[in-house]
């Protein structure tokens, strides 16, 4: 086809004067023949690019050209690239436009996790615990010490403890001696069972007792657990369970802490009682007790500043804290709720004895298990101290705050059998 076009003709005696450089114009009729399946696009072309590049006098209007064509069919061929028009034209061919991207989020909403176990697989799949455990029974399928001393070292690497490790993988040894197990996979069921056998005493949820007018929770615990989104999480589950509750910004230390708590008590529609930045925290949760009472709130939550366990001045704020409400309510707080970040690992069992010895802690929650957390550390919690863990958080959304439970929490973290 472009032979035509390149194929270099006699000139014709006027044409020989032309001055070099000067574009070479076709008729319509020359490229008639050659595109005979599309002449209409073709004498468009001509058309538009003769009334940019000749002169208005050379111009011939495409009316005159040739008569008018019918709409295009479905069985008409292909249209001619113009990539090749262009090529017969001497043209810059014109690029298409390009539809812009649809916008992308700058921050992707993340999806709640799915109930039940699936949920649980989900998000706490990419731990260190399961990472550890992940393939090791198919690498040493045999019945031996050297399988025993493998899952001694997962266990102490996942943040388990030495105690807990000694007394899980001891018991272990002593039935594998007796030849209670058959082969690697009735030893990994019975691993599982220890594991959930050493949760289940902990796993106990919140019970709100609704003969207190009102419930009060106090939250504790160290910076950057995340108390205050926990305190939001643990306000929507209330308010959609239909408890009338009250929050009380007591973080009066952290830079835009009671702005955040407040932010949460808007989405929630719940009332937050705050004095402000510096304000002193048992000032703040007397006054929100007292509002308590004389609004019939079930359930009032207390937040409190982030404060490390090794300074003993701060433990003892709490102390104050405690305090103060009892001279409204003897009973109060009726919960000490101590959130714990999973990330933390062993340092978590100082923090805990220390918190605990100052307020007297009732109840865990440990958060941000879906991260980067080993998810050991619970079983050590639950071995030393034996506190109910009442919640556990797999994920950013409220939904994602659990109550906790051994059973899926130990099928996430292991596989329920070989290959699995």
């Amino acid at each position: 086809m472009f032979d035509f076009f390149r194929r270099k003709k006699d000139q014709p005696p006027t044409d020989a004067a032309k001055p070099e450089g000067a574009t070479e114009r076709y008729s319509i009729e020359e490229l008639a023949a050659a595109f005979p399946s599309r002449q209409p696009e073709v004498e468009a072309v001509e058309h538009e690019a003769a009334r940019e590049a000749v002169e208005p006098s050379d111009v011939v209007p495409v009316e005159q050209a040739a008569p008018a064509v019918e709409p295009a069919r479905a069985s008409e061929p292909e249209p001619v690239p113009a990539e090749v028009i262009a090529a017969a034209l001497d043209i810059e061919p014109v690029a298409a436009p390009i539809a812009p991207a649809p916008p992308v989020a700058d921050h992707p909403v993340a999806e709640p996790a799915a109930p039940g176990k699936p949920g649980w697989r989900e998000r706490l799949r990419g731990s260190a615990f399961a990472r550890s455990f992940n393939g090791l029974f198919s690498r040493h399928p045999r019945l031996d010490d050297d399988l025993l001393d493998e899952i001694e070292t997962a266990l102490i690497t996942a943040d388990v403890g030495v105690s807990a490790t000694t007394q899980l993988v001891e018991s272990l040894r002593k039935r594998m001696k007796s030849r209670e197990f058959a082969d690697a996979n009735a030893l990994l069921a019975a691993l599982r069972a220890d594991l959930v056998a050493m949760l289940k005493p902990v796993a106990q949820p919140l019970q709100i007792d609704t003969n207190a007018k009102p419930f009060v929770l106090l939250t504790v615990g160290v910076n950057g657990v995340g108390k205050t989104t926990t305190i939001g999480k643990l306000a929507k589950r209330f308010k959609d369970e239909n408890r009338p509750l009250m929050l009380a910004a007591g973080d009066t230390f952290r830079a835009a802490a009671v702005a955040q708590l407040q932010a949460w008590g808007d989405r929630n529609g719940v009332p937050v009682v705050a004095q402000g930045q510096n304000a002193d925290a048992a000032s703040v949760a007397f006054d929100a007790l007292q509002a308590a009472k004389a609004r019939g709130t079930q359930v009032l939550i207390a937040d409190t500043a982030g404060r490390l366990h090794t300074q003993q001045g701060l433990m003892a704020e709490l102390g104050k804290i405690k305090r103060v409400l009892q001279k409204l309510d003897t009973s109060a707080p009726h919960e000490v709720l101590m959130v714990i970040d999973g990330t933390t690992g062993q340092n978590a069992l100082s923090q805990l004895r220390q918190f605990h010895a100052a307020v007297g802690v009732t109840g865990l929650v440990v958060t941000k298990l879906d991260g980067t957390a080993k998810g050991g550390v619970v079983f050590a919690l639950a071995r030393e101290f034996g506190i109910p863990i009442r919640f556990a958080g797999i994920g950013e959304r409220p939904e994602d705050l659990r109550v906790f439970d051994a059973e899926a929490f130990v099928d996430a973290l292991l596989p329920e059998s070989l290959g699995a």
